[in-house]
């Protein structure tokens, strides 16, 4: 039976017309591109409680942090490029440092934006988030996990940044039936390999663990849609129980997933770390899969470098 493909834009907006009639200090911005978030749906419902503050992140976030003063919740929404990079002062400045009780979403995130090319290409969103005190960083692996972390979002005080994707991906059932902000999902048991994931590289986790059962490997797959806070208790256990660990992130190698994760192994556990992701390059214009592919952002490298660890010698 073939794979399911959605938007993870599309659970996003979902859960915030769940959320609307009982949250009415739920208020949704957008910089002029609605139709590209998927938060013109939120428009056409309540009209009253949207605002298009055109091509102007920066004032974008501004406009949020006012009104989160004023006690509404709003979700300010945009590419995740520009929401980081382009607003970033703001982002620290007016939402971060005064711990402020926005969400900020950044969609359009990763590689897989595709054809817009390198500069709306966000792989360095995490990085910039996750340095941020007071931030809580959220990325889901599917529609129905974005979803549950929109619900997830509202519910946290302060300031949080939700990272979702352009294209329709793979639908993983082991994402769903619940989220916890700081908590891994462990979506596959294994005691020779720790295969860990964020965001849509949850599919690819889950068909490299077969991949490698398929060799004679027993590998654990950990999914982690929050990135920060880190589960460190998830990560010992993993330490503990298995041989190493692999990483995979639809972002760069540098600041995301998997430097969060070697940096706490350092301090706590040392355990042999590889990390697939983007490797410190830009992207080009291209259709997301073909992307995907082209910067190895599948399950064959997650193998690689398993059997990196698992069979000392073997190329990564």
């Amino acid at each position: 039976m073939p794979v399911p493909y959605k938007q993870t834009r599309q659970g996003y907006v979902d859960a915030l017309l769940e959320l609307a009639n009982d949250r009415p200090e739920i208020v949704v911005l957008d910089a002029d591109v609605a139709k590209a978030t998927k938060t013109c749906r939120f428009a056409a419902r309540h009209p009253g409680r949207f605002f298009n503050c055109g091509t102007q992140e920066q004032n974008l976030l501004c406009v949020a942090a006012g009104l989160a003063l004023e006690g509404y919740l709003p979700f300010a929404t945009t590419f995740a490029m520009f929401a980081t990079t382009r607003a970033g002062d703001q982002l620290r400045n007016a939402i971060a440092y005064p711990q402020l009780n926005v969400k900020v979403v950044g969609s359009h995130g990763g590689i897989s934006t595709g054809g817009d090319g390198a500069s709306h290409q966000a792989c360095e969103d995490i990085a910039i988030a996750r340095v941020l005190p007071n931030m809580t960083v959220l990325v889901p692996g599917d529609c129905e996990e974005a979803r549950l972390a929109t619900h997830a979002a509202a519910a946290c005080r302060g300031p949080v940044y939700l990272r979702l994707g352009r294209d329709a991906y793979p639908v993983v059932p082991e994402l769903h039936g619940g989220f916890t902000i700081g908590r891994a999902k462990l979506l596959r048991e294994g005691d020779a390999v720790t295969l860990c994931s964020t965001g849509i590289m949850a599919h690819e986790a889950l068909r490299a663990a077969e991949e490698l059962h398929r060799r004679g490997h027993s590998a654990r797959v950990l999914h982690f849609p929050t990135v920060k806070p880190l589960d460190g208790g998830a990560l010992l256990k993993a330490a503990r129980e298995t041989r190493g660990f692999v990483t995979a992130e639809e972002h760069s190698i540098l600041g995301g997933l998997g430097e969060a994760i070697a940096g706490f192994l350092a301090e706590n556990h040392p355990a042999p770390l590889r990390r697939v992701g983007v490797q410190d390059v830009y992207g080009q214009s291209g259709h997301g899969s073909e992307l995907l592919d082209l910067y190895g952002l599948r399950s064959k490298a997650i193998v690689a470098r398993a059997l990196s660890i698992l069979q000392p010698g073997a190329p990564a």
